[in-house]
């Protein structure tokens, strides 16, 4: 059975959707370096970092970054589609997102990692720079990846929950819905896949799908 660390509202999401496409029995462990807890605890055990999502396989293989984790499950799992279309297109994708836009989210969630304990106008400024070039990231990847979010069967791949999931922090589909109105509807028809769709309405049951 796969292990996976993680908690609603986090990269997590993603990977779930992954393990029920390659129809493997799975358990999630709530878990997160801003949690407290027995869970949390076991993750810092196999990964100080106490990032989410972290994935242990069946054979005690410890696994991190989310890119990683879905193209390990892609591959492994070839029928779960994860990597059907442009493999090459898939893979680079997956690596801008976590180089590009996850890490400008770290930035923004915790700039003090970043920059120490300056004041909070130090730590606004930097916030709200990352922030504009977190959206203009997405722009970029809109243009160089707006084709590449589907298999042939019209199901999503991991690029697109990658990016369905990832767009969903810190203002950038609101962003998108601006300046890339198509990207934002290609999105929105991953949000609306019908194995997507509850477990994005179970980590964000506010959210305004409309």
């Amino acid at each position: 059975m796969y292990t996976l660390y993680g908690i609603d509202e986090s990269g997590s999401c993603m990977i779930e959707i992954a393990l029920q496409r390659c129809a493997v029995p799975w358990r999630r462990v709530d878990a997160a370096s801003w949690a407290e807890g027995e869970g949390s605890d076991e993750l810092a055990r196999i990964n100080p970092l106490k990032q989410v999502p972290t994935l242990v396989t069946p054979d005690g293989q410890v696994l991190t970054e989310s890119a990683a984790i879905l193209i390990h499950l892609g591959l492994e799992f070839p029928g779960s589609d994860l990597l059907a279309g442009n493999r090459a297109q898939i893979i680079r994708g997956l690596v801008y997102i976590a180089a590009n836009c996850y890490s400008a989210i770290g930035i923004i969630d915790y700039p003090q990692r970043w920059i120490g304990d300056v004041n909070e106008t130090v730590q606004a400024q930097l916030v709200t720079g990352t922030r504009r070039y977190l959206h203009q990231a997405w722009v970029i990847f809109a243009d160089q990846f707006a084709g590449q979010l589907f298999g042939p069967n019209h199901t999503p791949n991991a690029l697109g929950l990658m990016a369905a999931a990832v767009s969903r922090w810190d203002e950038a589909r609101d962003a998108l819905n601006g300046l890339a109105p198509s990207f934002a509807q290609s999105l929105a028809q991953v949000d609306a896949d019908p194995i997507v769709a509850p477990v994005f309405a179970r980590h964000w049951p506010e959210w305004n799908l409309s």
